[in-house]
């Protein structure tokens, strides 16, 4: 089964319009806990050729459960979008989205390494890819964009949620004992408690989940052979 996906505005933005169209999209959003027990998760990342400018993207889908790859795609094109602070989206979604149309499998939730609405506008990498696929979202980084949160122990399945100007927008979470915690935050269709619990499963042994580890490791790999 296809991923639909939504053609909500153009690609071809300055920086202003970029921001306006954050703020437009912010409002489309849906958080609520996830509906269905989850099984099967995408993970999606972007690796950078930077004398080229070329894109490669990798989208993983693993069976949880067995911690299992069940599908892996990867697609490359060219960069449209300078790399702007809070606007990372607008870089690295079209080539995501070229990407998706090679899957065969729709994953129960993707995980993005990027934020979801712990964003200044709400609206980080995994709430834009979410409201465009209309799927559920989480996004998993590796450090803070913005907000505060309290000091926690670092034991796996610990954490502190992360506040933005009063609002609960995420969660700083151990995803294993001694590590960094990661910043998670609800993309779209999910809501922080689900997003904590889609993270925690999908981590096996190593800080980052296994979907956005390993489409991370083929992002990678792909860029890697094609500039040999």
């Amino acid at each position: 089964m296809a991923i639909r996906v939504r053609n909500w505005h153009s690609w071809n933005l300055n920086y202003k319009e970029a921001v306006d169209t954050q703020k437009s999209l912010q409002s489309q959003l849906v958080l609520k806990p996830l509906e269905k027990r989850v099984r099967f998760v995408g993970g999606a990342d972007v690796s950078y050729e930077k004398k080229s400018h070329r894109l490669f993207g990798a989208v993983v889908i693993i069976d949880i459960k067995k911690m299992e790859t069940i599908e892996a795609v990867t697609e490359q094109g060219k960069e449209n979008f300078p790399y702007l602070p809070g606007l990372l989206s607008f870089r690295e979604v079209p080539i995501l989205l070229r990407t998706l149309k090679k899957l065969r499998y729709v994953p129960d939730v993707f995980i993005l390494d990027g934020q979801g609405i712990a964003h200044p506008r709400g609206l980080g990498l995994a709430s834009h890819f979410g409201l465009l696929i209309d799927l559920p979202t989480v996004g998993c980084a590796k450090s803070k964009l913005a907000g505060e949160y309290r000091p926690f122990p670092k034991e796996r399945g610990k954490y502190s949620y992360l506040f933005l100007k009063g609002k609960r927008v995420g969660a700083v979470v151990c995803t294993k004992d001694g590590t960094k915690p990661v910043f998670v935050s609800p993309g779209h269709r999910i809501d922080i408690v689900s997003s904590i619990t889609v993270i925690l499963k999908s981590c096996h042994g190593y800080r980052l989940p296994e979907p956005i580890r390993k489409a991370h490791s083929l992002a990678t790999c792909r860029r890697v052979n094609a500039a040999s």
